[in-house]
């Protein structure tokens, strides 16, 4: 009795120890901090950013000028215009003003030539006519709306425009907003132009349609 007595206590001892280092174990294993895969741990490094021109959402490729185009929102925001990470005309500037803003650079260079509004609610429609009539060959026309772009817009001013490259200067009108860009005797219609009609029944802000964005790339003129 007493042998099988001891054989049964060292059976039980064995057993509690047994136990003791599983749960030891256990517990030592379920604390220790769980290690990320080496493909995951490079998450917490910072991105690089990647800053284009004229903040395009990707970048041009060789032999392309970048650019970016707002109208003006309603009379109150003017509009933007930026080539090759350079802002031309914008309300910061204080060179923008109420009709069309223009500005001309030279599609082989890149050099920016000229800008300038027109007020085509109640300037005077000969001015602008002069401007487009003097734009030499081999130069970008970037054009942005602000306010009223298209009282004043008479048949010469809208020929002009289309030998440009434009598809809606022949139905600009008050209050419209219009984004383009065009170049001299261009053989097709420019790829480049965006046109909203103002309609009081659509308009997005009161008696004006909403403002209009136009990005891209767009290639150098090679001689």
């Amino acid at each position: 009795m007493r042998a099988s007595g001891l054989l049964q206590l060292l059976a039980f001892v064995s057993v509690l120890i047994v136990t003791f280092v599983f749960i030891r174990s256990y517990i030592s294993i379920s604390v220790k901090s769980p290690r990320l895969p080496r493909w995951l741990g490079s998450v917490s490094k910072e991105i690089p950013i990647v800053k284009t021109k004229c903040g395009l959402s990707k970048s041009c490729p060789n032999n392309f000028f970048a650019f970016k185009i707002s109208s003006g929102a309603a009379n109150v925001v003017g509009p933007y215009i930026c080539f090759e990470d350079h802002v031309i005309m914008s309300p910061v500037k204080d060179n923008v003003g109420r009709g069309l803003n223009i500005a001309l650079v030279n599609g082989v260079t890149g050099t920016v030539l000229r800008q300038g509004s027109f007020d085509m609610f109640s300037g005077d429609p000969t001015l602008l006519v002069k401007f487009l009539r003097e734009i030499p060959e081999n130069v970008l026309v970037f054009v942005a709306s602000y306010d009223d772009p298209g009282t004043k817009m008479n048949d010469e001013l809208r020929k002009l425009f289309s030998n440009l490259g434009s598809s809606y200067a022949k139905q600009l009108g008050f209050r419209d907003s219009w984004v383009f860009l065009g170049a001299k005797d261009l053989d097709n219609k420019s790829p480049f132009e965006q046109f909203l009609k103002s309609d009081p029944k659509k308009n997005k802000y009161e008696g004006w349609p909403e403002l209009l964005e136009l990005e891209g790339c767009v290639p150098r003129k090679v001689t």
